[in-house]
């Protein structure tokens, strides 16, 4: 089989051509004419509807979605085309062979933009990473207490929470580039302050700082709308896989860097005019270094894209008639069924992201308390089992061979509540415990390096399909912005519980709140399947 292209298309122009369904690129027999779709509508002869592959033909045809003369719609339904058409095929993605077409069908429609967006991505939630090893000593330099470090810490989501919908919103009306080119901006512009703190001397300033750094990182919905229009559906929980691997190893991995400059600069500090470099500034002017990177990639050779609406369906599939059947539904609360399943979905990212926000709060202290380890040993042992768990993400593309997206979620939600409950139990070194170090990396390795990362993307997948083809930017950006949020309130709620009863106590709630979301999961499934395929 081959991708079907109209023999009249120039071949600057040749992209993915939908037809019959929103999701299902069309494929027709080498001397046949006839159209193999994978949604064909009952009743219609794909003989009649669809051109055969030597036929001829003009472009487009009538049931390709590209248009270089229309612009965006914010409020329309509409699918993403390429704002290059015309350039040489050598050019940046375009396909020189049947081979490549067939590779842009079946995989990515955009394979160097995607490798882009990934750099997007790092550097976004490096800045989490990177300047994790630096964050408390620069909070005590300047007359701060945990208290501090919590605000400090929090106002970097704060910042993604308050931008993520703005930016997803941007995305559909002024496009991808525009959107991430501004954002990346602000980042760098976040770097250089973040790089002026120890000269300011406020701890305002600090939190001023990660605020714009949220900001500027506030596109993970952007980043994942992308990922959503140039994948087919059926592939999409492994690309945003992959993605998703790209951001947990920016905050698992990179932490090292920050280490390392404080290691080399501890100490000491040099100035030069307006410019200080010291342990704290050198890794915000790394991470402006590599944001100044990106621009370029993004400036260079992120194609432009823009939306285009579809041309008319004369017929819907039964699959695609059944899913609106389901969707519109009108359920107990008053909602929509297909409502009810988007916001669902956000309260499963709140229940997975807020439970491994909490452990990431306290997993520190709870080792030092309970195993009587070291920091450094204790962030070592996780650091490890980031690098286990993004070769999980990455290895969710086989996992998808045999599981669906519900299973992995119930799944990867179900591990990651066993290694959190399995420490409940253990009492605290001081009171005469002698637990096992073994203990501590086995639950680690169950919440960081397998049951988190497994079930939390699969929800990301999850929502992405039930969102379809349409315009993703603005959910996705609600998407994020509840993970934030989440990231911002049971570490509080953590804090409290463990500050007026005992941590253990928090392993316990944490446990009770993934196995209420398991529990959702299952009851929803079918409704939730229907919705996704």
């Amino acid at each position: 089989r081959i991708p079907c292209w109209p023999a009249g298309a120039p071949r600057g122009n040749r992209h993915t051509i939908y037809g019959g369904s929103e999701e299902s690129p069309g494929w027709c027999r080498i001397g046949s004419s006839a159209m193999l779709n994978s949604e064909m509508d009952g009743g219609g002869s794909a003989e009649n509807d669809f051109p055969s592959v030597d036929a001829t033909s003009t472009f487009p045809p009538s049931h390709s979605t590209y248009d270089p003369t229309k612009v965006a719609d914010a409020d329309g339904y509409v699918q993403m085309e390429d704002g290059d058409a015309g350039r040489d095929p050598g050019d940046r993605g375009y396909a020189p062979s049947i081979a490549s077409s067939i590779m842009t069908a079946e995989g990515l429609a955009d394979r160097p933009g995607f490798l882009i967006i990934c750099a997007v991505v790092l550097i976004g939630d490096m800045n989490r990473g990177v300047l994790f090893p630096i964050m408390w000593p620069l909070v005590e330099e300047l007359g701060g207490n945990t208290v501090w470090l919590g605000y400090a810490v929090g106002a970097f989501s704060f910042g993604r929470i308050i931008a993520s919908p703005s930016l997803g919103k941007m995305s559909i009306e002024k496009g991808y580039s525009k959107t991430l080119v501004m954002s990346t901006s602000i980042m760098l512009i976040g770097c250089l302050m973040f790089a002026q703190v120890v000269r300011v001397q406020s701890l305002l300033f600090l939190l001023f700082s990660q605020i714009i750094l949220g900001i500027g990182s506030a596109t993970l919905g952007v980043t994942r709308a992308y990922v959503a229009e140039i994948t087919a559906t059926r592939q999409r929980t492994t690309y945003i896989a992959f993605l998703t691997a790209v951001q947990y190893g920016g905050f698992t991995v990179t932490p090292i860097f920050g280490a390392l400059f404080t290691y080399v600069l501890y100490g000491k500090s040099y100035e030069f005019g307006f410019l200080i470099f010291d342990q704290y500034s050198m890794a915000a002017y790394f991470m402006g270094m590599l944001c100044i990177g990106t621009l370029c990639l993004l400036l260079s050779c992120f194609q432009s894209r823009h939306r285009t609406k579809p041309g008319p369906k004369s017929k819907k599939s039964s699959r695609r008639l059944e899913q609106d059947e389901v969707a519109n539904r009108i359920t107990y609360c008053n909602l929509t069924v297909y409502n009810a399943a988007l916001l669902g979905c956000m309260l499963l990212n709140v229940s997975t992201k807020g439970s491994i926000g909490s452990f990431e709060t306290m997993g520190v202290s709870f080792a030092e308390t309970h195993f009587g380890l070291s920091p450094a040993l204790a962030g070592l042992i996780v650091s490890c089992n980031g690098v286990v768990g993004v070769c999980s993400l990455l290895g969710m593309g086989y996992l998808g061979r045999f599981l669906t997206d519900i299973q992995m979620i119930i799944g990867g939600i179900s591990v990651c509540a066993i290694g959190i409950i399995s420490f409940a139990p253990l009492t605290s070194v001081d009171m005469g415990a002698n637990n096992a170090t073994i203990h501590y990396i086995l639950g680690i390795f169950m919440i960081y390096g397998v049951g988190y990362p497994i079930g939390h993307t699969a929800v990301i997948g999850l929502f992405s399909k039930v969102v379809g083809r349409r315009p993703q930017g603005t959910l996705q950006g609600y998407f994020a912005s509840a993970g934030s949020l989440a990231r911002i309130l049971f570490p509080v709620m953590s804090g409290y519980i463990a500050h007026y009863d005992d941590i253990t106590t928090v392993f316990v709630v944490l446990f009770i709140n993934l196995l209420i979301s398991n529990i959702f999961v299952a009851m929803s499934s079918k409704t939730l399947t229907t919705l996704s395929i």
